[in-house]
């Protein structure tokens, strides 16, 4: 199984260890496009801050990202586990996880980034901030950047088996399953269910929507789940106490949407 996650927009302090090195992370695949956005990225926070801030979307409170960036060849890196933040990697726990269920992460746990294209959650890197949606003035849209290095590496990442894609649209935009992989990959929404008038009402809350997506995986993890396929992920869920709803997608080569109803939100 591999799991597609979304990034934080917050994250951890960089390590006081080892500075990046390019060609340790996962998906070999990626080098090259990497190192094109590093390169932009570190000229373009070095050169002219405001410029910076303002192709970065970053408010004034959040200038000091941007000197962050400047310093990205040499800080200290840190497991991207570590790094990651937020309402899903909070509720995901990587930290607490046992020994098994850590092991299972580092194999099945593939976190997107806009930086970096896709990382293990054992990948080493170092604090950073530049969304999947930026514009860099030079690459362009960085969403399309990576769609061309993704094509080859991430089939090979996913095998021959389940894809569980919870990642939000922008993460979404830079790989698309297609064909024989779309078909045993499964995306999921959370819903929270809640009763008006007597009168069932369902809407989709972005915190709980985390909060969730980073229970689900932790609780696949914990319980050694290794479903093959999208129906056997349903089946699993239900098992793990999960409600949910699936659909299988009308024709081949369409991933399956799931689901995954909730009445409280916490």
């Amino acid at each position: 199984m591999l799991v597609l996650l979304p990034p934080s927009e917050g994250k951890a302090p960089s390590g006081r260890g080892t500075a990046l090195k390019l060609e340790s992370l996962s998906l070999p695949g990626l080098t090259e496009a990497r190192q094109a956005v590093l390169d932009e990225l570190v000229e373009l926070c070095a050169a002219d801050e405001e410029k910076a801030r303002e192709v970065l979307g970053l408010s004034e409170g959040l200038r000091g990202e941007v000197a962050k960036n400047v310093d990205l060849r040499t800080a200290g890196a840190r497991p991207a586990g570590e790094i990651y933040t937020g309402v899903l990697y909070d509720s995901l726990d990587l930290a607490s996880l046992d020994t098994t269920a850590k092991r299972r992460a580092a194999r099945s746990l593939l976190v997107f980034s806009g930086l970096w294209g896709a990382v293990r959650v054992t990948d080493r890197i170092p604090s950073y901030r530049c969304s999947m949606g930026v514009k860099l003035p030079g690459l362009g849209a960085l969403g399309a950047h990576w769609r061309t290095p993704m094509v080859t590496a991430l089939p090979e990442a996913a095998g021959d088996g389940l894809v569980l894609d919870l990642r939000s649209s922008a993460y979404a935009s830079a790989w698309k399953p297609k064909g024989e992989v779309a078909g045993r990959t499964a995306t999921v929404r959370v819903l929270h269910s809640q009763m008006v008038n007597g009168v069932e009402k369902r809407s989709v809350v972005s915190h709980f929507n985390k909060a969730t997506k980073g229970k689900i995986v932790r609780s696949l993890l914990t319980a050694g789940a290794a479903p093959k396929g999208p129906a056997e992920l349903v089946e699993a869920l239900r098992d793990l106490g999960y409600v949910v709803e699936a659909e299988a997608p009308g024709r081949a080569g369409r991933a399956w949407a799931l689901d995954v109803v909730v009445t409280e939100i916490h």
